[in-house]
């Protein structure tokens, strides 16, 4: 990667005091009462606005109680309870799969480790992470979602694409106990400020530190991609 390690960490660190100080209180968004829910809301997630799995969850919550619940459901009608969620009969086959799995192989508890939860059907390394970090309270890494991702790169401290790849870079530069909390401040200053279609750089803390500006920048500041 172009700039020097020490660089990149330095700069890390300077988003991050900046960014707490913005949002003292960073946290998940998702609504969920048990490791469970927690594991289906964020299945759920992918390529969808927190706010519309919450409102979907609400009621989803309320009628399947368990994996049992889940996995003996009816495809369609599993499907047709989450219809206004993105990709819903797909992400309704995957719940059906991991929860069958978490019945008859980890005896009805979501489990506790990374490649456990990445055997499960649907559920990719940010999906375990969010789950390991907000379920069982351990953080193996770091959740790299699209906010994540395309803040990091403006930000001069990774130049890789894939999310992997990304976290990869993040855990060398990212003091591991902030591993949790930057997912967080960096989602909270994506949907405020740094937005993938229109940044609001003038308005934006880490102006005078980030190195892609508005118009003029290798990193693609018209990227249209959320969740």
């Amino acid at each position: 990667m172009g700039t020097p390690l020490e660089s990149r960490e330095g700069q890390a660190i300077e988003v991050l005091d900046r960014l707490y100080e913005q949002y003292p209180d960073p946290e998940i968004s998702l609504d969920f009462s048990n490791r469970l829910e927690l594991l289906i809301a964020v299945m759920l997630s992918a390529q969808c606005t927190d706010e519309r799995v919450n409102k979907v969850t609400a009621e989803l919550f309320e009628k399947y109680d368990g994996p049992e619940a889940y996995a003996a459901a009816d495809q369609e009608e599993l499907a047709e309870d989450i219809n206004s969620i993105t990709y819903y009969n797909n992400k309704a086959k995957y719940i059906r799969s991991a929860c069958e799995d978490i019945v008859e192989k980890h005896g009805g508890e979501v489990p506790d480790t990374m490649s456990a939860l990445t055997d499960l059907a649907g559920v990719g390394r940010k999906t375990a992470n969010v789950v390991l970090q907000h379920g069982h309270d351990l953080t193996e890494g770091i959740v790299v979602d699209t906010h994540v991702q395309r803040i990091s790169r403006r930000l001069g401290l990774t130049d890789e694409q894939s999310p992997e790849n990304i976290e990869e870079d993040l855990m060398g530069i990212v003091p591991e106990d902030d591993w949790k909390e930057y997912t967080h401040l960096l989602i909270s200053h994506g949907r405020d400020t740094c937005t993938a279609r229109n940044p609001d750089c003038d308005d934006c803390v880490l102006a005078d530190i980030c190195p892609s500006e508005k118009g003029d920048s290798a990193v693609d500041l018209a990227d249209g991609s959320e969740w």
